[in-house]
This record gives structure tokens, sequence and C-alpha cells, in this order.
């Protein structure tokens, strides 16, 4: 953009979004080496740059250096990750049925499908994560992998770091050789309604809240074309005991539990907010919690309007009926510990403090009498990014199981969830409002195919079709031929 100082004018963001067009239409030709490249280029270009980068994060986010380090690790490794990935080619899903005269339901033409990309992608940056998920984070990595352009709208929280990291992304892109407007970076609230409504944006990725993911959604599925909106929105990550696991490791699982809800003081997607406990001396507890709290350094949130949202939503709670205070924090800048507590028959009662995140270091303990009490609880969430079971291995938790399952994208045992580690098998995602998509993650490989979608070709002649899809594999890539698997040949 012209002066990265001032928000992206409408006229901007859409000059920069038919650039974006035309650099994907050129990037969707190159080859999956070169593609790989790109991402490779990216990540080294991040880590030549962290001794610039995390001093510029440190100061705007209050993060400490250890966890910025960190997480600009995390980010180069998912870069790489994606470009040995994409290589292999198993993203594009390539899948050949050959003609068969004997097919059991008739003769059966010659048919192959393969994925490709969706164009140009949107992709709105989250305050919590100024590398991880932010500028050339999860959204934006797996868009780029999939082939597509990406536009990405910078968080305010860390605008500074966003617009360096932004200009060295696009450097390293162009040093690399991919198509000139691969990749750009936007800013302020005009433009950010206009690239979900411009026509040639084909999906959005979104990290944030549930009040403004649910404004772009709705706008996304208002536009004369609904465009895919790939949202993850808000989660309580409850956190189930059971009185043989509470009887066995209570200050083990306390202490646990305190030290996650309180990472990154409480900013975490994926903080334990709730935690659901059997009847007990209560004091004892909060003595417990507080000697974890007392050694942990407390910061400032990351923003002005973070504190505000966490205050306003801490006291909201805590006006719930039956809710009252176990361990109360304090109004400082960098604000101690919240905890409430409630009676399982309370929380029954009302339900809302089951849905009301307090995005900050503030947390939820709900004590039940008896175990028989975890289904209907359960059953009363909403959809969650994570529910976590504290149990012993000879017990039967096979219905609290059950329920958790189906509203929870990722279910731990004995464990906690606030480490989202990027790999193949990961699934950050879940039912609404955890996300928006709930079948679709937004880590790990399986990201790279929220951006592509399907085509299938019908009796083309060989040299006609894609690369991807021709006699011989030419491409050396991943693919299933007449049902049967065959693996990259590289």
């Amino acid at each position: 953009m012209s002066d990265q100082s001032m928000p992206t004018s409408v006229e901007q963001l859409a000059d920069c979004v038919t650039a974006a067009q035309t650099a994907y239409e050129h990037s969707r030709e190159a080859t999956l080496a070169q593609r790989a490249s790109w991402l490779e280029a990216v990540a080294a270009a991040l880590e030549s740059h962290a001794g610039e980068l995390v001093p510029i994060a440190r100061e705007e986010t209050h993060l400490d250096e250890a966890r910025l380090q960190g997480e600009l690790k995390r980010t180069a490794f998912q870069l790489r990750l994606f470009a040995d990935e994409i290589v292999r080619g198993e993203h594009l899903g390539a899948t050949i049925d050959h003609a068969d005269a004997t097919w059991g339901m008739g003769p059966r033409p010659d048919i192959r499908r393969m994925n490709v990309p969706l164009g140009v992608v949107g992709v709105f940056g989250a305050s919590n994560f100024p590398f991880a998920f932010s500028v050339i984070g999860g959204d934006s990595a797996a868009a780029l992998a999939a082939g597509c352009a990406v536009v990405h709208k910078i968080h305010d929280g860390h605008r500074t770091l966003a617009l360096r990291t932004g200009e060295i992304v696009v450097a390293a892109l162009r040093e690399a050789g991919a198509p000139v407007g691969l990749f750009a970076t936007i800013s302020g609230h005009a433009a950010a309604e206009a690239l979900v409504d411009h026509p040639l944006v084909k999906a959005i990725g979104f990290t944030g809240s549930i009040a403004g993911g649910r404004v772009l959604f709705d706008r996304a599925s208002r536009r004369p074309e609904p465009i895919p909106f790939f949202g993850e929105l808000g989660s309580m990550n409850p956190v189930f005991v059971t009185k043989a696991a509470w009887t066995a490791r209570r200050d083990e699982i306390l202490a646990g539990y305190a030290n996650a809800a309180t990472m990154g003081m409480g900013q975490f997607c994926t903080k334990p907010g709730l935690l659901f406990i059997p009847e007990c001396d209560a004091a004892e507890v909060a003595q417990a919690l507080q000697a974890v709290f007392t050694s942990k350094q407390a910061a400032p949130l990351l923003t002005p309007r973070l504190r505000e949202g966490f205050d306003a939503a801490v006291k909201a709670v805590g006006a719930l009926p039956g809710v009252r205070v176990l361990i109360e924090g304090d109004g400082a800048r960098a604000p101690s510990p919240t905890v409430l507590i409630a009676a399982s028959a309370d929380v029954r009662a009302q339900g809302a403090v089951l849905k009301e995140e307090m995005f900050g270091p503030a947390t939820v303990i709900v004590q039940y009498r008896d175990e028989s009490e975890f289904a209907e609880l359960a059953q009363r969430l909403e959809g969650q990014l994570t529910c976590t079971l504290q149990a012993e291995s000879d017990e039967d938790v096979a219905k609290l199981l059950s329920v958790v399952s189906e509203k929870g994208g990722r279910v731990l045992w004995n464990g906690w969830p606030t480490g989202v580690t990027v790999s193949y098998a990961q699934h950050h995602g879940g039912p609404y409002p955890a996300t928006t998509a709930p079948s679709t993650t937004s880590v790990g490989t399986a990201a790279i195919s929220r951006f592509m979608r399907p085509v299938a070709y019908q009796t083309f002649p060989d040299a006609q079709l894609p690369l991807v899809l021709r006699d011989g594999n030419p491409c050396g890539i991943t693919r299933r031929v007449d049902g049967r698997w065959q693996p990259a040949v590289r």
C-alpha cells in the first residue's frame, strides 16, 4: 500500500485484490516445488529478521521474549512443514478411476478428481499470537500452500510488527520468484469490510471474538456469491475431573490448571476456563491455586480494548446467580488472576456461566455432587475447541466421552489444552461458536485443504488433463488409482 501509516482506503483495497488475483492466476500454474520454495524462503526470512521482529513484538504485546521467540520458531516450522507436505501432493487429493466396463453399477467412464486453489483469500490476524496466528501465521501459510493469493488484514494490537512482518514476507516472496501481489497487508475497518465484500475474494480466514467474527461471517454469507468463512470465535475449554483423579492427584491437577489458565495472561484460545471438581473445601483449593499464581509474573493484557472486555466479562460472570469469588483479582495494569466458583446445581439452573468467556486471567470452578451430573453439564456446553478429561485409566467415562466428543474438536486425557502442536493429525476447530466450519482445522497440514475445492475431469484425453492427473504420474505425487493408494515418488 502507498502509505502504511494510514488505514487502507477502499480504492487501495480494490487495487490490492486485483493485483492478488493476477498473482494467483500465475501462481496456480507454478510447480509444487516452486510453491514450496516460496514458503521456505519466507521461513528463512522470518528467522533472519528475528532479532528485529521480536523486540517490536515485545514492545507492542507485553509478551515475554521466550514466548515470542518460540512463536516465531513455530511459524517458520509450520511454513517448512507445509512446504514438505505440498511437494508430496497429498493435499491435492488426486484420485483416478479408469474406465471400467465391468463396474458393479454399470460401465464406469474415466473420471479423475483433484483439489484446486480457491483464489484470493482474505485473512484477519489475531491479537493474541502476533506471529503464529497473524501476518504469516496458520491461515496465511495454509492459503499460500494451497496455491492461493493472500490479502492479510493486520491487527491494530501489534500494527508496527504486522506492517514490518508483511514487508519481510513480500520481499522474501519477490526474491524467491513468486508473482508480485501474491501477498499483501491492509489495515482499517473500511478496508476490512471491503475485503469481505470484494467479488474476487473467495474465502476468509478469521481468528478473534464471537461478536466480531459473527458480523463478518454474516457479511460473507450475504454476498451475492457467498464465500466460505473459516472463523475461530470462542471457547471455554472445559476440564472434567473425576473423583478418583481428584483423590489421587488433586494438587497436581490444581497446579496444572493454574498454569494453563494463566499462560500468556489467560489470552489463549485454548485456555481452560471451566474446571469441574468434586465438592470439597474451597479454601484449600484457593490456597493451592494461589501457591502457583504467586510464582508467576503478571503482565498487562494485549490491548486496552481487550482489558476493557476482560473486566466487563469478569463482572458479568461474577454477577450470575450462585457465582461467588474464590480468588479476587485486582485492577492493576498487570492484573492478578481471578477465580470464581459455583455449585453445579446453580449452573444447571441458569447455564450462562458455561457460555461466558473471560478472555484473560480468570476462570470458573464448578463443584459437583456426583459424576452422574457430568453428561448433563457437558450437554449444556456450546461448541468447544477442546474438552479435557482428568481421570484414572481404569474408570468408565464412556458416557462423558461420548458427549464431549460431540461438543469439542480436540479431546484430551490427563493433559492441558494450551499446547497446540503443528502436525499431521492436529485438529484445531470445533462446533459453533468455537468455529464456523467444524469440519476443518486452522492448525496442522490439514489446514491447507480449507482453501481448495475439488474438480472432476471426465473422459478427457490424457494430454488435456492437468499434469497431476495424467497417466504415469509425471509429478510424482501421492495418488489413489482405481481405489489403491500409490505413494509419492521423489
